[in-house]
């Protein structure tokens, strides 16, 4: 990748999205074409300070496209609908499926490297393991309806004889850092337990409805997004072999851990209080995720990924309480 090379970002005004834009120009690349659905305004402050060369929005980028033939270069795809609870399949089909054909197609037949989100939602209760492997990829039974479009678009990808010149498909563990103020419900309970912890001096977490997890001891892999992003442009620079790539730390920690972090960064007594997991999401819910890294490491990814500690201590201290964006 030069300074000079057009680069497309799908999704660029969301979390990841516009956090990797702000990483690529952080790099020197300013000339980037921003991708996404720009009318929602909750979004509008990750855009701030930005270096880009073009907006475009995600309904008219095909046709853009083709008035600037032999333009881009690469096209990061991290637009997604990624709403978990969204049990209508119809909506998830149309952002993480067939939207997501289209680039693939685009970048086939342009010659176009490509790196595209999947998600570890689509190992569902982890029956297989959660390992990167091509081979269980169509057996996989992720747990609703985006993880069902997600796991779907890497079937199809696996199968496809035309394809971009390079590709990855990244299976993103649980990212959590700044940008992800407009999210919601969706965002990370990082950002979810400091607010409670701000307003009450006290954090609930979901009590465990399962007789092997003590309540709190629920366990993730969580992923700074300053890692997840690194991951994305080395694997951009270095074109390892095609395929499906963890992104994890392949370091699983439970809630408890991550809460008394937080509870430490602000210099206060732990305070957690348990509640029942909401009826709606209870059957789907994992308790345990962990992402096995060999292939990314394998392939020569050798940085270190920060530690649930360091990366909550800079997450709080510098975005959060500072209420600032990436």
């Amino acid at each position: 990748m030069h300074k000079n090379d057009v680069i497309v970002v799908t999704g660029a005004a969301g979390f990841i999205g516009s956090y990797l834009a702000g990483y690529l120009n952080h790099l020197g690349f300013d000339q980037l074409v921003l991708v996404d659905d720009f009318s929602v305004s909750q979004k509008a402050a990750n855009l701030e300070n930005k270096k880009y060369i073009d907006k475009v929005d995600r309904e008219l980028f095909f046709e853009w496209q083709q008035s600037h033939p032999d333009f881009i270069k690469y096209v990061f795809h991290l637009g997604a609908r990624t709403d978990t609870t969204e049990m209508d399949y119809a909506v998830h089909k149309k952002w993480n499926l067939d939207y997501s054909k289209r680039i693939w197609e685009l970048c086939a037949e342009n010659h176009l490297p490509l790196v595209y989100a999947s998600s570890a939602a689509t190992y569902g209760n982890g029956e297989y393991g959660y390992t990167d492997d091509h081979d269980i990829v169509s057996k996989l039974q992720p747990l609703n309806p985006y993880g069902v479009s997600k796991n779907e678009f890497d079937i199809w990808a696996l199968k496809q004889l035309s394809a971009p010149p390079f590709w990855a498909g990244l299976k993103f563990f649980n990212v959590f850092g700044p940008n992800e103020y407009h999210k919601g419900r969706m965002a990370s309970v990082i950002f979810h337990a400091w607010h409670q912890i701000k307003e009450k001096g006290s954090v609930r977490l979901f009590r465990s409805h399962n007789p092997d997890y003590n309540d709190g001891e629920q366990i993730r892999d969580f992923i700074y997004v300053k890692d997840v992003v690194d991951v994305c442009v080395w694997l951009m620079e270095h074109q390892p072999a095609n395929g499906l790539y963890n992104t994890g730390t392949g370091k699983a920690r439970t809630f408890k851990d991550l809460v008394k972090a937080i509870f430490n960064t602000m210099h206060l007594p732990e305070n957690i209080e348990y509640i029942d997991t909401p009826i709606d999401i209870r059957d789907k819910y994992q308790y345990f995720t962990q992402a096995n890294m060999n292939k990314l490491r394998n392939a020569g990814y050798n940085r270190p990924f920060y530690s649930l500690e360091s990366a909550v201590e800079e997450y709080v201290s510098q975005y959060l309480e500072l209420e600032k964006h990436f």
